[in-house]
């Protein structure tokens, strides 16, 4: 807080900045001038950076404080660039609340949020932190971090489709392919996704199947060639097999396709790790592996003056608990606010390091002692 007041004592002058897909309502207030300035600016690259050339020349001296309510994306890269302006990223939810005080009836106007998130930064600048950009190794690995995992996410959602259909009509194909997040699985749906198809198949297409992904004696295959043989269809509806057969095929083609995506990601985490100046702390922490040390490292940054206590970090990012009081009331609940993200990386850190820390392990076993259920214990832990 006390940087922030320090900046806040060079600012000669303070914008509002409400963005959407077409244009971006702008606010000034000058330091010093009790009058506000509003504009518009188109969302075009020429545009927006015709408005920062003219509030450069305007403001040649000093420093222009800007509140956005995002962190990254369209506006926020392109602005980042420009030394003299100082970012301030507004959670959503606090303009919210703060134009729901002030707007009760819930009306809602692009101009007035630019006015809004003005006048809530130049009324308590000690309330916020200036955004301050990690070096560009770091937000590399940031950001592949971050587009990794909704991509994994993609792959579990394509495997439990892939499941949900198969049990509707060709339920012997979870256990023939076997685990359908592997390429045997790929290939043996792509190939077969019917049981029709696989029983109209010579033995040595199934064969020659099995043999690529796996070694199984000869008596196993032909066990195995046996079940398709013999194997009766859940249903002989041919709307059903039809169609539910085309779409595994297609899935079968994304699922190979968001995997080869996830694999390139991966593989350039790995490069973009090894490489990074503090690749050989973040792998010490007990349970990190290989995909948590790049996201934990991305989450404390290259700025280690960000944050003025350890404190900071956990509330910032999520697992510090709230404390509620009311009267003689009293209860502590989990934060809700921050990016969840961030949350996420310390939560899903913390669950696997009770298997390789100790104390890690005797922490959440007393959490769940005193009663708390997994999930809490695991909070409790990522904060400690």
């Amino acid at each position: 807080m006390n940087n922030s007041f320090s900046v806040a004592q060079l600012i000669v002058a303070w914008v509002g900045l409400d963005w959407a897909d077409q244009k971006h309502d702008i606010c000034l207030r000058a330091s010093g001038s009790a009058e506000v300035e509003r504009t518009v600016v188109e969302h075009q690259p020429e545009a927006l950076h015709s408005w920062v050339a003219d509030l450069r020349r305007r403001f040649p001296q000093g420093q222009v404080a800007l509140a956005l309510e995002q962190s990254r994306g369209s506006l926020f890269y392109p602005l980042m660039n420009y030394e003299f302006l100082v970012l301030y990223p507004l959670p959503p939810k606090a303009l919210a609340d703060y134009r729901k005080a002030l707007y009760p009836s819930g009306s809602k106007d692009d101009p007035t949020d630019a006015q809004l998130l003005l006048e809530f930064l130049r009324q308590h600048p000690e309330r916020f932190r200036p955004w301050v950009a990690d070096d560009v190794q770091t937000r590399q690995i940031a950001l592949r971090s971050e587009h990794r995992r909704p991509r994994v996410d993609d792959r579990t959602a394509l495997t439990n489709r892939l499941t949900a259909l198969l049990k509707g009509y060709f339920p012997e194909a979870r256990g023939w392919a076997g685990d359908l997040a592997a390429p045997r699985a790929w290939d043996f749906l792509a190939q077969f996704p019917s049981l029709e198809r696989a029983q109209r198949a010579s033995r040595l297409e199934v064969l020659k199947l099995y043999r690529a992904h796996t070694r199984r004696t000869p008596e196993q295959l032909e066990e195995l060639g046996e079940q398709i043989r013999t194997a009766l269809p859940l249903t002989t509806d041919r709307a059903v097999i039809a169609t539910s057969g085309l779409m595994v095929q297609t899935l079968v083609e994304q699922w190979r396709v968001v995997q080869a995506g996830v694999e390139r990601l991966e593989h350039q985490l790995r490069d973009l790790f090894a490489a990074h100046p503090d690749h050989e702390i973040f792998p010490s922490f007990p349970g990190a592996g290989k995909a948590r040390a790049p996201r934990l490292l991305a989450a404390w940054g290259s700025d280690r003056q960000r944050f003025a206590g350890a404190d900071n970090r956990p509330c910032f990012a999520g697992p510090a608990p709230i404390t509620v009081r009311s009267g003689k009331s009293e209860w502590v609940h989990r934060r809700f606010a921050g990016p969840s993200f961030l949350c996420q990386t310390f939560h899903e850190f913390a669950a696997p390091s009770r298997l390789r820390s100790p104390w890690a392990k005797a922490y959440y076993q007393q959490m769940r002692e005193r009663g708390a259920d997994h999930h809490a214990a695991v909070r409790a832990l990522a904060y400690k």
